[in-house]
């Protein structure tokens, strides 16, 4: 089976050792766990979770739109926080991504890599055939 390696134009992505995404012969984009890092890398919003869950979700649509895919070729989020509860009461910013209700999983997790993070955001998507 044949892959894309999707990459986008940040210039901390050159230092990382994974793709943000992949895409597969059939049509599907896998990304990497999107985490709430600007351009060049640095945490944004570090304490408020509100902030990292939209700054994921627009990485995850940078991701997105690389493939040629958009939210509504979303087929599954995956979400981790390290903490539910919080996680929770920021349900108005992500439920705005959402597009046709797609599956959805929400884990809580002890920690990231990255202490000052709070949210990742992974996400199965298909890729329409190009338009022409």
């Amino acid at each position: 089976m044949s892959r894309d390696v999707i990459s986008v134009d940040k210039p901390w992505t050159k230092d990382i050792a994974f793709s943000l995404g992949v895409a597969s012969e059939d049509r599907l984009l896998f990304t990497a766990g999107i985490t709430a890092r600007d351009p060049q890398g640095k945490v944004v919003g570090a304490g408020d979770m509100r902030a990292q869950i939209d700054q994921c979700f627009r990485n995850v649509g940078d991701v997105l739109r690389a493939a040629g895919a958009d939210y509504g070729d979303v087929l599954k989020w995956t979400m981790y926080t390290t903490d539910i509860v919080e996680y929770g009461r920021h349900g108005d910013v992500w439920r705005s991504y959402f597009v046709d209700k797609p599956a959805s999983t929400l884990i809580e997790v002890s920690r990231f890599v990255v202490p000052e993070m709070l949210v990742e955001i992974e996400a199965v998507a298909r890729v329409p055939r190009a338009r022409g």
